[in-house]
């Protein structure tokens, strides 16, 4: 019994020190829980979520974990696109999203916003994010505090690895 213990503890206490390193700071695998991004991402797609992305290397368009600024929602993880960062001016109108004044170009959204929104100004080190989902996304057109510190950013989602017929990158 000793000489298994001695072989197999240090062995089990490295995977486990691996596991939650790499879990926290290098990637993670997330369950979509609503359908916020249909048609892009459907509810229990699995992604994975790459947590070395830095902010600065976040571009318009990408999908993201984030933790929103809601007092109710403290501890969940929301995944949206990201439509606008610090100094742009975020508006709705006429079922259309504009950024900085230009009408944004969507392709994945799945029916025009019926909602206006905005003008809106989205401050430094902060992000605006929607879901492709528009009219049925608890989004930041809906919040109180509708933008997210890039403290709250956990990472970028790289590839959709389930259902594996659904296979691709993000």
């Amino acid at each position: 019994m000793m000489k298994w213990i001695k072989e197999w503890v240090p062995v089990i206490l490295l995977a486990i020190v691996l596991s939650v390193t790499i879990r926290t700071y290098i990637g993670e695998a997330v369950v979509v829980p609503s359908g916020s991004m249909l048609p892009t991402i459907h509810i229990n797609d699995r992604l994975a979520v790459d947590k070395m992305t830095s902010t600065e290397n976040l571009k318009h368009g990408d999908i993201v974990v984030f933790y929103p600024p809601l007092p109710e929602k403290k501890g969940e993880r929301f995944i949206k696109r990201l439509i606008g960062m610090g100094g742009d001016t975020i508006e709705v109108k006429d079922g259309a999203l504009y950024r900085n004044g230009e009408k944004v170009d969507e392709p994945y959204i799945r029916e025009p916003m019926k909602y206006d929104f905005g003008p809106i100004t989205v401050p430094k080190g902060k992000f605006f994010f929607l879901g492709d989902n528009r009219n049925e996304s608890y989004d930041s057109h809906l919040w109180p505090e509708p933008f997210v510190d890039e403290s709250a950013i956990e990472g970028k989602a790289r590839f959709r690895f389930y259902p594996f017929t659904d296979m691709q990158s993000m």
